[in-house]
C-alpha cells in the first residue's frame, strides 16, 4: 500500500521511531518527538544504504516520489546517490574556499597598497 498526504499528515509519534513504507525504498520515518523524515533504502555494491532525501513537509510526498526516482536513475547508472550528494557538498566547499580566497587576496593588496601610501617619502640623495 503506497502513501498518501492524509495518511502521512494524520502519522502520530510512538515511543519508538517507526517507519511508513511508499514503495521503491521510499519510507517516512516518524520520530518519537514527532519529526518526520523521508528516506531511500537502496542496495549498492552488494550493501543495503540509505539517503536522507529531507523533512515533511518541506518535502512532500511527490517531491519526495520524485527524488527517488531521480536517485534510482543514478543506480541504474551505476553511480551511488551518496556519492553524488558528497561531490556537490565537496564542489560548494571548493566554491567556499576559493570565495575566502580572493576576498583575502583582495584584503592583502588592499592593505599594502595603503602601507606603501602611508611610507613617508625619502629624498633623493644629491
Amino acid at each position: 500500500m503506497t502513501l498518501t498526504e492524509a495518511t502521512i499528515r494524520k502519522a502520530e509519534p510512538k515511543d519508538k521511531r517507526y517507519r511508513m513504507f511508499d514503495g521503491n525504498g521510499l519510507y517516512l520515518e516518524v520520530a518519537p518527538s514527532g519529526g518526520k523524515w523521508w528516506r531511500l533504502k537502496y542496495i549498492y555494491g552488494g550493501k543495503d544504504r540509505r539517503l536522507s532525501l529531507g523533512v515533511y513537509p518541506e518535502i512532500n510526498l511527490k517531491a519526495a516520489r520524485d527524488l527517488r526516482d531521480a536517485k534510482r536513475v543514478l543506480l541504474a547508472r551505476g553511480e551511488d546517490p551518496a556519492e553524488e550528494r558528497r561531490a556537490i557538498a565537496r564542489m560548494v566547499q571548493d566554491k567556499v574556499d576559493h570565495a575566502f580566497e580572493v576576498v583575502a587576496m583582495e584584503w592583502h593588496v588592499k592593505k599594502s597598497l595603503v602601507g606603501q601610501s602611508d611610507m613617508p617619502r625619502s629624498s633623493p640623495i644629491a
